[in-house]
Parts: structure tokens; sequence; C-alpha cells
């Protein structure tokens, strides 16, 4: 990976503003030395077609993407949104990270965590570790350094 060759990401959405999804690329961007395209966009909703038309839209989102990430919190508020999504990712092999819910004070929905091939915290380095292993199978081995001094 690298600023010529940018993992193409997709983060779900519903068509509409949403916390979780916007803090995804605050997370990514605080990332030093990680390229990335956003696949996604919540504000191409098509003019005409209804609900058919907004599931097309969102499959060729999907299509274009290497892994799909998932604010798991979504679920509870537009489950048939992210479900579908969900779905279309597995319909194109298209990986799924989790992201668990933000704040610690509910659990990953069961359907969420069943069909993710991987759960991460809100943390900057788990989120991009899982993207860089499931996008493009990179195990980046990466360990905490804490440095103290000795009395």
């Amino acid at each position: 990976m690298s600023e010529d060759n940018p993992i193409k990401i997709f983060v779900t959405h519903v068509f509409e503003e949403d916390a979780d999804y916007s803090r995804v690329f605050e997370y990514l961007e605080s990332s030093t030395n990680f390229f990335y395209e956003n696949c996604s966009d919540p504000n191409n909703i098509p003019p005409s077609g209804g609900k058919e038309a907004l599931k097309e839209e969102l499959r060729t989102q999907i299509q274009q993407a290497e892994v799909v990430l998932l604010p798991a919190s979504m679920y509870t508020t537009h489950k048939d949104w992210i479900s579908y999504q969900m779905i279309a990712a597995q319909a194109t092999s298209t990986p799924i990270v989790a992201l668990e819910p933000f704040g610690g004070v509910e659990e990953m929905h069961p359907d969420v965590a069943q069909r993710a091939d991987g759960k991460v915290m809100w943390n900057e380095r788990l989120i991009v570790d899982a993207i860089r292993q499931h996008a493009r199978g990179e195990n980046t081995t990466r360990f905490e350094t804490i440095e103290f001094e000795m009395p």
C-alpha cells in the first residue's frame, strides 16, 4: 500500500448524516503513512428510482471497495439498510470489518458479529491494521513501545 496504490474502503451509510460515519474518517486521517480511497458517498442519492435505485447505488459503491467498514451501532438504528449492505458485501466477497459500538455502552448485535470478518474497537491503530489485513492480507505485527527511565 502506498500513496499511488491506496486501499479502497467503503463505510456503511444510509444516505444521511451519521456521527459514526464521520468518526471513521477522523480515525483514518489521524493515522500516518496510511493511504486510502473512500468508495462510499452518502451524498450520491439517485434522483429517481426509489428504494431500488438506492440499493443499486450501494452495490456500485461496495463493488469498488476492497474492504467494508461497518460501525456496529448503525445496525440498531438502520437494521434493514445495514443488513442489505452486509449481504451485498458478502455477495461480492468483500471482507467486512465491524467497529464495536462507540463508547462501549452497548454490545455488538449478534448478526453483525456473525457476518463480520473482523471486529475491532475504536482505536486508530486497530482499525488501520484490520483494514490492511482484510483488504490486502498484510500482517502488520506492530508493537507498542513504552519508554521509561530506570532510577
